[in-house]
């Protein structure tokens, strides 16, 4: 199994450092997510003091930005880091896209599809002189001239990974992405019983196979040294579990168990503005649905267990924990054994 580890969001006088340390305990990638701050600066800074972990957005929120610009951009990491930029990409919901980013919204998978393939147009463009000329119904690229173009890279084209939590976005993934992020509100059983066929169905139509993808989470880590760095972990994804399961998209991982009132409750609760409520609703047996739960000894066993199918998982580790008990824990969970065998990225062929 891979690990990932989160780099900081806010200062950024921390990254460097941050990254050179996860490198150092052996984790195999370093990511961003795209929440309250943008998830492509920071892994700019973390380049600068690594040269081996792998640097990816969990996620970077696609429709916000022209694939054109999104191409650049990781193209730009990839070259500079000798392939280790991991692109993952996320549609975010018609809300947030429509009120919060001020762009048109339409039937996400299709259109992040698009996306992806238009990205890979671009991408072979500039490494083999390809000539430019993607056309679909979202996104439409036919001019490149040698002014805009940057130099090849000899490298083979970044891993796309896709965020995934309904149907129609898992087969999508199955079907043009090289990983697919499950979402942290995922169950092992929703994983298992709802995920995993419509990714299997999505690498059907596209020639491949479970090992042809990486499957990363979906859940949540609460982990700590003692029983009382526990509890503040459980406390802190007992408030996540309660703002993912506020939001309707999200609702199905609620109706497999029978839990749509609650769903429906804290809904409710956010309407109206009481997100200060949201985490009281959300009980500890709610909690180990999504989360492997326990202390540093033991929690490579729990998360073997929550965690089965998946190829890799994101792991937060508390301030001041010390760096022998990381490296103790990632040599634990890289001996997972998983399904995915390896990114095939080399595409410079249509």
């Amino acid at each position: 199994m891979k690990v990932e580890v989160t780099l900081p969001s806010s200062d950024w006088s921390e990254i460097a450092q941050y990254a050179a340390d996860a490198e150092a305990f052996g984790a195999d990638a370093v990511s961003t997510s795209e929440l309250a701050h943008e998830s492509f600066l920071r892994l700019a800074l973390a380049t600068q003091s690594t040269s081996r972990v792998d640097l990816a957005t969990s996620i970077a929120i696609a429709f916000a930005r022209s694939p054109m610009v999104l191409a650049q951009m990781s193209w730009d990491l990839h070259a500079n880091t000798g392939g280790r930029f991991y692109l993952g990409l996320g549609t975010q919901v018609k809300g947030h896209n429509v009120r919060r980013f001020s762009v048109p919204w339409s039937a996400p998978a299709p259109r992040l599809q698009e996306y992806v393939e238009s990205l890979r147009a671009i991408w072979r463009c500039w490494e083999s002189g390809e000539k430019l000329n993607y056309t679909g119904e979202h996104y439409n690229f036919t001019l490149m001239t040698p002014e805009f173009s940057p130099p090849a890279t000899g490298l083979p084209m970044p891993a796309v990974s896709l965020a995934a939590v309904g149907p129609a976005m898992l087969r999508v993934a199955g079907r043009v992405g090289d990983g697919v992020r499950l979402h942290s509100f995922c169950t092992r059983r929703y994983m298992e019983e709802v995920c995993m066929g419509h990714i299997e169905t999505g690498l059907a139509q596209s020639g491949r196979t479970r090992a042809d993808i990486e499957v990363h989470g979906g859940g949540f880590v609460a982990m700590g040294e003692d029983d009382e760095a526990v509890e503040k972990a459980v406390d802190a994804v007992r408030y996540r579990v309660g703002f993912y399961g506020s939001t309707r998209t999200y609702f199905p991982v609620w109706e497999l168990y029978g839990l749509e009132d609650l769903g429906l409750k804290l809904h409710q609760l956010v309407a109206n503005g009481k997100w200060d409520q949201i985490a009281g609703e959300v009980s500890d047996d709610v909690v180990r649905l999504f989360a492997a739960v326990g202390t540093y000894d033991n929690i490579a066993g729990a998360i073997g267990e929550r965690f089965k199918g998946a190829d890799s998982l994101k792991l937060s580790f508390s301030e001041g924990t010390a760096a022998g008990l990381k490296r103790d824990l990632v040599q634990d969970l890289q001996r997972i054994e998983t399904p995915f065998q390896g990114h095939k990225t080399q595409r410079w062929a249509a």
